[in-house]
């Protein structure tokens, strides 16, 4: 089985026009540990140096750093680095149920079992009021609307051409990435943070942010369970172009959940499933519970961000 390794930097800089006399902040910036991704070695240097700092788990299961500056600076930089290991997800065409947590990238199968029949889009929505707990989360729960994905008729309008009654989940769910992919441009600039899934449906241009909000708003106005996830894609420079440093970055897309294969990861950006090239940082219900680096200051008047981002095969 293919196992590919990675290097990753992340640098996160603010400057600031006046000085900053307190600084407490929130990193979301260490890869997950998965049946089929592994954490070899990670760092997380900030500048100045914090005063203080400690790691907890969110309720999503992501690690969080959070550290506080006292003294007065007008710069920041946290630089986070890594050698992160990611192996093939199951194949969603053949699993009969889920991976377990405990199953290690080489013990990781093209199957969990024999093949059996793909359970209609119908079914799962019926179904996943009565599922356990997976991956830190109870699927039910990532049906219900969060501040940056609410309800939207829109979006509900929107999905309905691709749930075509008795089609199986997979496919229906597949189609609805492949109608994204196509009907909406990619457009850097062309929208926020805050640009809501509604005014992304009337513009048809976004980021791979507004996409996955999208995708979240459409699975769930229909009564199916999805999160959003943040992580980091390996993108491939014109053949005889050396890859260049600091060109890269984050990346975010979904996974839906079936009672028969789990957690599967769609990439509306890209039409695509998530493979080995996909390395997963954070999930959670949106971006908002996902933020790599985010916080609050006293002073500092303006400030400046920039973010560099690299992903290199080791």
């Amino acid at each position: 089985m293919t196992v590919e390794r990675y290097t990753v930097h992340h640098e996160t800089r603010y400057a600031y026009t006046a000085p900053v006399s307190q600084s407490w902040q929130l990193a979301r910036l260490t890869p997950r540990m998965l049946p089929w991704q592994r954490l070899l070695s990670h760092s997380l240097q900030i500048d100045p140096p914090a005063d203080e700092r400690r790691d907890e788990l969110d309720s999503f299961g992501n690690m969080v750093t959070h550290f506080g500056l006292h003294g007065a600076h007008r710069m920041l930089r946290v630089r986070m680095e890594c050698l992160v290991e990611v192996g093939v997800r199951p194949s969603v065409l053949l699993v009969a149920a889920p991976p377990t947590q405990s199953q290690s990238i080489g013990e990781m199968t093209q199957t969990q079992g024999a093949a059996v029949a793909p359970l209609s889009w119908e079914a799962v929505r019926d179904a996943i009021r009565h599922e356990p707990q997976q991956d830190d989360l109870v699927p039910a729960s990532m049906c219900e609307p969060t501040p940056l994905v609410p309800l939207s008729e829109g979006a509900r309008q929107y999905a309905s051409a691709s749930f075509v009654r008795g089609t199986s989940w997979f496919d229906t769910v597949s189609d609805l990435m492949r109608r994204i992919h196509a009907d909406f441009e990619f457009g850097p600039g062309a929208t926020t943070v805050s640009t809501s899934v509604d005014e992304v449906l009337y513009q048809r241009s976004g980021v791979c942010q507004d996409f996955a909000h999208l995708m979240l708003a459409c699975l769930r106005g229909i009564g199916l369970p999805a999160r959003y996830v943040s992580g980091y894609l390996l993108t491939d420079p014109p053949p005889g172009v050396p890859r260049l440093m600091g060109v890269d970055a984050s990346h975010a897309w979904i996974a839906a959940y079936s009672p028969q294969h789990g957690w599967v990861e769609f990439d509306p950006t890209n039409n695509q499933l998530a493979d080995a090239r996909y390395i997963t940082l954070t999930w959670g219900a949106d971006f908002a519970d996902v933020v790599p680096l985010r916080g609050v200051i006293l002073g500092g008047g303006d400030q400046k961000m920039d973010v560099e981002v690299s992903v290199i095969p080791a």
